[in-house]
């Protein structure tokens, strides 16, 4: 008894500080409703993005029609207003609607998941199309490799990136080799697309906010793509559903309610490993993905209103394979480069382009500096600090100015 009551009062001081270890506590004031970090208000650089203003999203129905890769009877067809998550929505029903093979699996997925991607899907297309698993992704993975060797066209969910690893082994040693390893048999995990939401919210820590991307660029066997905006997203994920090989979709997803733009709501597909230049320019080349892309859109307004400078900015959407044709080709007219991710800096994307840019005889000798990486710091993300450890538009705005002082 005594025993007990000894560890009973141990774990109430455990879970109750004294007065004294309160008083040296940060007291926080009574309108403070946050400590997360935010943009500072005399800032002339770090500013909001305003996604209703940007030109990376289309504002209107002729500029979200006037894509050359969209196919005529796209351009004459309409659009309808949707953020992200609306975008990937609708891929998925189109999906469900056009091919009878198509399922679509994962935590939570039957009442719309976390994000709402899947709303409704359930109740239009059956629970035998659309339904919840065990919270266990090894478990989703193997479910989605065996149903895809069979020849459906399963589409799983991650519920958050952060929680892919423990499926790691079953997309490196079944997903990926599953078409080499039995070769002349024919059965491979094409047809299998995984989607799963990344990157930084602002405030989602140690287990919400990662970007392992560059984890499975390293795996031969997979597609890896991330879509900037709802109608890529739309294209894009209509296009890996399609593809004969496992595709990584990954979504960033601060961007599921703030990038809203004009879709077409005509079914179409946007080609994969091909990037495509977001604005041309002849001084600097900048390459990046996802959300960053606004981070750069933002400096380069800035920079070439201080500086008379023009900048192209490219959108790679395919992380692997990447299309180093369009790379190279632009920094063999700019001869000045810098590549943006929120990952982090190490071993990441930006690495890997760099080096290949540096690797090519025809890109080398035209540089007129070191290829510039702008990442997120090499640290775990920290709750407080989430906007500090990633790319803002200044360290862009300051890269930029270094590659032309060099």
């Amino acid at each position: 008894m005594k025993a007990s009551q000894s560890l009973h009062r141990l774990a109430r001081a455990a879970t109750t500080p004294s007065t004294s270890r309160l008083s040296k506590l940060p007291i926080l004031c009574a309108h403070q409703r946050s400590p997360y970090s935010t943009h500072p208000p005399n800032a002339r650089l770090n500013l909001p993005i305003d996604y209703s203003t940007t030109p990376l999203l289309c504002h209107s129905t002729d500029s979200a029609l006037d894509s050359p890769e969209l196919p005529s009877h796209v351009k004459n067809g309409s659009t309808k207003r949707m953020n992200l998550f609306q975008a990937i929505n609708d891929a998925l029903a189109t999906a469900l609607t056009q091919d009878e093979n198509v399922l679509i699996f994962g935590e939570d997925v039957s009442f719309g998941g976390v994000f709402r991607c899947t709303m409704k899907l359930a109740e239009s297309f059956g629970s035998d199309r659309v339904f919840n698993t065990p919270l266990t992704e090894q478990g989703i993975m193997g479910f989605a490799i065996g149903v895809a060797a069979q020849g459906m066209r399963p589409v799983a969910e991650i519920q958050f990136a952060d929680y892919v690893y423990p499926a790691f082994d079953q997309l490196v040693n079944e997903a990926a080799k599953f078409r080499f390893r039995d070769g002349a048999c024919g059965r491979s995990a094409g047809g299998m697309t995984v989607r799963m939401p990344c990157g930084g919210v602002g405030h989602g820590a140690l287990y919400h906010s990662q970007s392992p991307e560059s984890l499975f660029t390293h795996i031969p066997g997979l597609r890896v793509i991330m879509p900037r905006s709802p109608l890529q997203a739309k294209g894009l994920l209509l296009a890996a559903i399609r593809s004969n090989d496992p595709c990584i979709f990954m979504e960033p997803k601060i961007l599921y309610r703030a990038a809203v733009e004009q879709v077409p709501t005509t079914v179409y597909t946007l080609p994969l490993s091909k990037a495509e230049v977001l604005k041309e320019g002849s001084d600097v080349t900048i390459i990046s993905y996802g959300q960053p892309l606004y981070i750069c859109s933002a400096a380069i307004q800035r920079v070439e209103e201080d500086l008379g400078i023009s900048i192209e900015l490219i959108d790679l959407r395919t992380l692997y394979p990447w299309d180093k044709e369009t790379v190279f080709r632009s920094v063999q007219k700019t001869g000045r480069c810098i590549v943006v991710h929120e990952a982090m800096v190490n071993a990441g994307v930006g690495a890997e382009v760099a080096a290949a840019i540096q690797e090519n005889p025809d890109t080398f000798i035209r540089l007129e500096a070191p290829v510039q990486r702008v990442a997120g710091w090499s640290i775990h993300t920290p709750l407080l600090f989430e906007k500090f450890t990633v790319p803002d538009v200044a360290r862009v705005y300051d890269s930029i100015k270094k590659v032309l002082e060099y």
